[in-house]
């Protein structure tokens, strides 16, 4: 085995910790927050989808300030950030936040 990978596999942030395994398992947030965007935006819970944005920046915000830094879960959150605002951009569309209601009222 080289000398980086036994680095890599006992290093703090490493496979053999939860600091690696968490951000793992937040990808299964962002895979289905992904597949969603092909669902209509009826569907979306505005409410769970705030959440979940406040969620993710805070979660940004403390990988990036704990010791030592967990560029994985900041990435992984980073990652969820994005798709869950663009969720919460096509809830708001539809509940006629964005532009005005004339612009709503021609799309359907």
């Amino acid at each position: 085995m080289s000398s980086a990978f036994k680095a890599f596999l006992n290093s703090p942030v490493g496979p053999k910790t939860t600091h690696f395994w968490g951000p793992v398992s937040n990808w299964g947030i962002i895979l289905a927050s992904v597949a969603d965007t092909q669902k209509p935006p009826e569907m979306i819970s505005g409410n769970m989808t705030g959440v979940l944005c406040v969620y993710s920046a805070l979660f940004v915000r403390f990988a990036w300030m704990v010791r030592p830094r967990n560029y994985f879960l900041m990435a992984t959150h980073s990652c969820n950030e994005c798709v869950q605002l663009y969720q919460l951009s096509r809830w708001a569309k539809v509940q006629g936040f964005l532009g005005t209601k004339k612009e709503v009222e021609a799309q359907e």
